[in-house]
């Protein structure tokens, strides 16, 4: 199971969900989803810009999980 780490590491630089959501030029919605929800689905593209803007590379934002069976 992948699981996003967004939230983790924008708190960590005390990056907002607004705040990314314009740096990142990713929809607000978007953004928001990802840091309730950090199991959910997201393009790669989408993952791009936000490595970008959190300065990280798309493998820092993704963590892999053992399945929970």
């Amino acid at each position: 199971m992948i699981r996003l780490k967004v939230r983790e590491i924008a708190e960590s630089k005390s990056i907002s969900m607004t705040r990314l959501s314009r740096i990142a030029d990713v929809n607000y919605k978007t953004v928001q989803a990802l840091f309730h929800d950090p199991y959910r689905d997201v393009a790669y593209s989408t993952l791009v810009k936000l490595s970008r803007a959190l300065g990280v590379s798309v493998g820092d934002l993704v963590e892999e999980e053992p399945d929970r069976n």
